[in-house]
């Protein structure tokens, strides 16, 4: 049927439409269309009133509008509100007459099936079950409806259920416009099944795509999805059931004669019979696979058995899964985040990954808005597998412990023989003298490298500009590979190892290297945080400035400050401080991300707790202090080793290693500080060239370029075209991924595998992660998953997802650090070694499990927080 009468017909025959119908018919009933042309698939017979028929009804409905503006103006918490306006609204379209025609439409589509006929009358919105959504239960379905009027009053009933509360407040969650989304109508032939329930063709749990999961249960599935029952439960690999969990059945919902259903008890010889045979189980996942390829990703499909033969009566993506990077062979794979390694698990827009692809020093993987590299080699190879383990678990155990688990289990990685391949381990290479000026050195040279950029790439324009920033990578990828850079980073880390490591054998110091490291010299990252406390110096004295900025809601106070008394001052303060360290921002990997130069008001909260917290000279004072600790603990072991059988040699060692972690661990932050400065260079010019897209009319938004890929962006240049619909889909992708949680390690199955930590050496019920910097502390959690929504107060502890160097400035007024990601070495771990802060990472959903206002006490030694007795009242109170 052509496009033009599916946009006005109002009844529709399920045959005639399919999944492109989606605006037309919603996301159920163009699922079941397209089922219906599976070969094999059996789905009940039936009808769509489509979203014309709504729009039609929504325009005639009394004060629908005004509702609806009411509606958008609400918050998603608002919950009186939301349910009053929604009750008002849905009364509205119940009441409405049909359009002309429809009930006629409607009467006439049923009397092929007889006057006796039963129905299931079910909710097709235009924003349900598409693969970037899930709006499952959230608009309603009716079952067993008898009789022409019946189904009239249903069919109302359904349109109504776009504005459920639960519906209403997902939107408003999701930021969807309440009138983007339509609702159609499906009516179906009931089926009266022996049994039914749910197949899901990839594990719910853990991802995987080769395991299929069967949930069945006796009567109508209605029981099974209300929990009414605890169903059988069957798993499917390769056609063949592995493991099949017959439960105790003593309900199910019927349909009853008259219409309507019913919850009846089953007799005791049947309940713990199975619902299905294995045979049947089977038979029902290969219809499933089969349903799955058409649509092209796992389904989660509601099915009925009617005397021995299946009949599908709905299938829906499966939303939650995390998607596979893509393969160019049909091996086996195991993929690692990179998000976990750069503390940065955030969704990155397609501008932003492709970049790093291009820029990174290894190749990367796209999915679900994450890079992802491919550690199967390195796995595989006996050479290689030991090393990389010890360092995986160097940087994130419990991704050391989820590949574990995988090579222990061998069912995925083969083992090469010989060489093991052309998989390397990163190296520094050849050691190299302990001397400050090598560290000297690399930052010159960094820094000539980017200066030239900043001077060659102001003049290059159009597609030249893009074979430009092409030679541009490999001069940014050279300056990272250099030896020197490498052996520089690794003495670091290697002497920090090793003194823990000694030291621990020696004297039974635990993280000695914390306390060692305080205050190293030339840490980029650290300075950025204490020179925030400079600028606070500069603005505590003007109490007009400070007032002013308790007001700022915008990125142009700047402009505002001179007119001010010291304002001229706080400006060139702040200015300063842009212009160091102005190219960075939370989740600086990802280009597309506003710098703080272009959003200077990100700052401005933090600048006012310095201003609240802290007294004049603070900066100075920390680090004085922090080099003072540093070496009265250096003084302090070397004195202890002298004691020692061989305890000369064990003190000049361990000497000589405090002075190489103190020349090179400071620098350990400055590669990442290179290489935001050279993508704020980047973004600047790839902004420009977008600007004049804009103004050539090719762009509605200069912003719109985030949603290609640097080569797409590239590709609009040269041709000033671009596909609007591209960019759309995009949108929509990626604000589906902002949802998804990256797992660590990932393989081509799908299989997303967590790890654990094997340690019974903690309290009961303490939150187990990674020691990072020693110590323990007590204090208020404060859990921030944005910037610039933090308000701490002196003694605070920070519990949030991930902190990359851009969290820096609020380290100098907290406590303490638990974070979700992390390992040893990461940006945070150095940082609060260097502020002495005590800090646990990698606490598996530290920011779920612990609350906002909870007492907590951090082990920062041991690797463990406690959550104190007395923080419940104290939770209950911030309710």
């Amino acid at each position: 049927m052509d496009g033009d009468r599916s946009d006005l017909a109002m009844v529709l025959d399920l045959r005639e439409v399919d999944e492109t119908q989606v605006a037309v018919v919603g996301g159920k009933a163009a699922h079941l269309g397209g089922l219906s042309r599976i070969d094999g698939v059996r789905v009940p017979a039936g009808f769509c009133v489509t979203t014309a028929a709504f729009r039609r009804v929504m325009a005639q409905a009394p004060s629908i509008d005004d509702r609806l503006d009411q509606l958008s103006r609400l918050g998603p918490d608002d919950r009186e509100a939301i349910g009053t306006l929604s009750a008002e609204i849905r009364r509205s379209i119940e009441e409405t007459a049909f359009p002309d025609g429809l009930a006629a439409a409607i009467t006439g589509a049923l009397a092929r099936f007889g006057d006796e006929a039963a129905y299931a009358v079910r909710s097709s919105a235009t924003a349900e079950d598409t693969p970037t959504a899930s709006f499952a239960g959230q608009q309603d379905t009716y079952l067993n409806v008898v009789g022409p009027e019946a189904v009239l009053r249903h069919v109302s009933r359904c349109w109504a259920s776009l504005f459920t509360d639960r519906a209403v407040i997902y939107r408003l969650r999701n930021g969807i416009d309440h009138r983007a989304v339509h609702m159609a109508v499906v009516v179906q032939q009931m089926v009266f099944p022996d049994a039914a329930g749910i197949l899901f063709t990839a594990d719910p749990v853990s991802g995987n795509r080769k395991v299929a999961t069967v949930d069945a249960s006796f009567g109508l599935g209605e029981a099974l999805v209300s929990g009414l029952v605890n169903p059988d439960v069957f798993t499917v690999r390769d056609g063949e059931v592995v493991t099949g969990a017959v439960a105790a059945k003593h309900r199910a919902v019927v349909a009853l004669p008259g219409g309507g259903t019913q919850e009846v008890a089953i007799d005791r010889q049947r309940q713990e019979q199975p619902a299905l045979t294995e045979e049947q189980v089977v038979r029902l996942v290969r219809l499933g696979r089969r349903i799955e390829a058409h649509f092209g990703r796992p389904q989660d499909i509601e099915w009925c058995l009617v005397d021995d033969d299946f009949q599908i009566v709905q299938s829906r993506p499966i939303t939650t899964l995390f998607p596979v990077p893509a393969a160019t062979d049909e091996e086996n794979h195991v993929y690692l985040s990179v998000g976990h390694q750069q503390m940065m698990t955030d969704a990155m827009r397609p501008l932003g990954l492709s970049m790093w692809q291009l820029t990174a020093m290894a190749p990367m993987l796209e999915a679900g808005g994450r890079l992802f590299v491919d550690a199967t080699r390195l796995l595989a190879s006996p050479a290689s597998r030991a090393g990389f383990l010890e360092m995986v678990g160097k940087s994130d155990p419990l991704m050391r412990d989820a590949l574990d688990t995988i090579v222990d289990r061998g069912d995925l990685v083969p083992t090469l023989t010989g060489d093991g391949g052309p998989a390397r381990l990163p190296s520094g290479g050849a050691s190299i003298e302990t001397d400050p000026a090598i560290v000297t050195e690399l930052i010159e040279r960094s820094e000539a490298s980017i200066a030239a950029l900043r001077r060659d790439i102001a003049t290059v324009t159009g597609t030249a500009l893009f074979d430009f920033l092409l030679e541009a990578f490999q001069e940014h990828k050279r300056i990272l590979g250099e030896p020197l850079n490498m052996q520089a980073i690794m003495a670091g880390m290697e002497a920090t190892w090793w003194l823990n490591d000694r030291l621990y054998e020696w004297l039974g110091e635990k993280n000695a290297a914390d306390t060692l490291t305080l205050s190293a010299p030339g840490n980029i990252t650290s300075e950025m945080g204490l020179a925030l406390l400079d600028v606070a110096d500069e603005i505590r004295p003007h109490p007009e400035v400070v007032a002013f900025l308790r007001s700022v809601e915008d990125d142009g106070f700047l402009d505002e400050l001179p007119k001010l008394a010291g304002g001229t001052e706080a400006r060139e303060a702040i200015e300063a401080y842009l212009d160091r360290y102005g190219m960075r921002c939370v989740g600086e990997i990802d280009i597309t991300r506003p710098r703080w130069s272009e959003r200077p008001s990100t700052l401005v909260p933090v600048i006012l707790d310095n201003v609240r917290l802290f007294e004049p000279g603070a900066a100075r004072r920390r680090f004085e202090q922090g080099q003072q600790q540093a070496r009265q603990k250096a003084q302090e072991v070397v004195t202890r080793l002298r004691a020692l059988p061989d305890g000369q040699q064990k003190a000049d060692e361990t000497e000589r290693m405090i002075d190489r972690v103190r020349t090179f661990i400071g620098y350990r932050e400055y590669p990442k500080y290179g290489i935001i400065c050279r993508y704020f260079v980047y973004k600047q010019a790839l902004l420009d060239e977008a600007e004049r897209l804009v103004r050539a009319g090719v762009l509605t938004d200069r912003e719109d370029v985030f949603y290609l890929t640097f080569q797409e962006f590239h590709e609009v240049v040269r041709s000033h075209q671009v596909d609007d619909g591209l960019i759309r889909q995009r949108r929509d992708a990626f604000r589906s991924y902002q949802a998804l949680t990256p797992p660590r390690v990932l393989t081509s199955d799908g299989e997303a595998i967590t790890g654990a930590y094997r340690r019974d050496d903690v309290p009961a019920g303490a939150l187990i992660g990674v020691p990072v910097s020693a110590g323990t502390v007590e204090g208020r959690a404060r859990v921030i998953l944005d910037m610039a929504q933090a308000d701490l107060e002196a003694g605070d502890i920070l519990v949030t997802t991930h902190t990359d160097p851009s969290w820096t400035p609020l380290f100098v007024g907290i406590a303490g650090l638990v974070t979700e990601v992390g390992g040893l070495m990461t940006h945070g771990a150095v940082i609060a070694r260097e502020y002495g802060l005590p800090a646990v990472v990698s606490v598996l959903d530290a920011t779920r499990l612990i609350r906002d206002g909870q007492r907590i006490r951090v082990h920062g030694s041991d690797g463990y927080v406690e959550i104190l007795p007395g923080s419940a009242a104290q939770e209950e109170e911030r309710r």
